[in-house]
Parts: structure tokens; sequence; C-alpha cells
């Protein structure tokens, strides 16, 4: 029988209009410290963003999430939070923030496998 490990996660928000509170989930971070997993999954859905929010810029939202994705892997071209420690780096990723990217808040749970976890998590909250 596989050890269930403790992970967290935060789903990944597009808020076009901070001051109105509205969003879309649009991905999942999961980050796992015994596992060595930190990871995103994310989906542009250009006909749902265009119908939320119709001057969104994609091409604009899309390098923040790129930028993210960098970050998670710990990328050289991450800048100076890619070179953090894996739990910095999703402690960094999550902080609250008043932009168009946002994160909800961390949530935690029991898992085996990363990969699973953040697909499930994907379909769950997302697709």
């Amino acid at each position: 029988m596989q050890q269930k490990h403790l992970f967290e996660y935060a789903v990944i928000r597009v808020v076009p209009r901070v001051e109105r509170e509205e969003f879309l989930n649009i991905g999942v971070i999961v980050y796992c410290a015994k596992l060595k997993f930190l990871e995103a999954r994310y989906l542009l859905d250009s006909i749902r963003l265009r119908a939320f929010s119709p001057d969104l810029d994609i091409a604009e939202l899309k390098e923040h999430i790129c930028a993210m994705e960098r970050i998670c892997k710990g990328n050289k071209d991450a800048g100076p939070i890619g070179k953090l420690d894996m739990a910095s780096r999703f402690r960094w990723l999550t902080a609250t923030r008043s932009t168009i990217v946002q994160t909800s808040k961390v949530h935690p749970g029991f898992c085996d496998d990363g990969v699973q976890i953040l697909e499930t998590l994907f379909y769950q909250l997302v697709v």
C-alpha cells in the first residue's frame, strides 16, 4: 500500500476587473514536498475568456501564465524567484495579489501521485 503524502494546491484565476471581484478559473498549482512536486496546469479557452471579458488581452495573459510555469519548474529564465527552493516558489506563486492573475487560498489534501492529483483537480475545478 502506497503512503499518502500531504499536498497543497491553489486555483489560478483570471480577474479582469479586480474591483468587481469576478473571476474565471483557468488553472491549478499543486505542491507536494515529500514527492518533490511543484507543477501548474492551465487552460486558456479564448472563446470562454472573450465571453467573460471581451477586452482581455489573451496573449499577455498567456505570458503571465507561462512565467508561472517557468517558476514552478525552477527554470533558469524564471528570474530570481525561479532560483528559490520549491516551497518558497509555491508560496510566492500563491501569495495574495491584486492583479489580473490571482490564486485562490491554498488548500491541503493527501495524495500518492502528484501528476494524478493535478489532473483530478484540473478537471474538477477548471474544465
